[in-house]
């Protein structure tokens, strides 16, 4: 009896880059680093694509995709701009909140009066908090060995 082999083929979105300016940004956030292009001269019907899918697709979970797509709502530009980001490392949480700033820097460079309404939200804020290394002669960072009496 032989089984036969089905090779699932994932449908790939579409991703077509817009056409026009775009403003570049960074962001960064634990070890997760996010590259920005916001498209705001384009229709946005594309919406927000990262790493070559949907960000409803991406990020599963409705609390990351809200914060993505925060700086947006907060400036009035939501389905009216498209953004491409390119993002590494990490994982999902880092990976959202340095889309975030990446969107919001991004926002800054097309208008500098913008600035204040990102600020005031937090937006612009780069978190620096990171995992503390583990020392020598510790189970982790800071906790000690157990210890023993006898």
């Amino acid at each position: 009896m032989a089984v036969k082999k089905v090779k699932k083929i994932a449908a790939k979105e579409e991703m077509k880059t817009p056409d026009g300016e775009y403003f570049y940004a960074v962001g960064k956030r634990k070890t997760s680093i996010a590259q920005v292009r916001v498209y705001l001269a384009s229709k946005g019907d594309q919406g927000i694509m990262v790493n070559g899918k949907k960000a409803d697709n991406y990020f599963t979970l409705d609390r990351l995709r809200a914060a993505v797509a925060a700086p947006l709502v907060a400036v009035g530009r939501e389905g009216k701009a498209d953004v491409l980001v390119k993002v590494v490392g990490g994982g999902f949480t880092g990976q959202a909140e340095a889309t975030r700033l990446g969107i919001a820097r991004a926002l800054i460079k097309f208008d500098i009066n913008l600035k204040k309404t990102l600020r005031d939200l937090g937006f612009l804020t780069r978190d620096a908090r990171v995992v503390e290394r583990k020392k020598p002669g510790l189970r982790k960072a800071r906790r000690s060995p157990q210890w023993a009496k006898r």
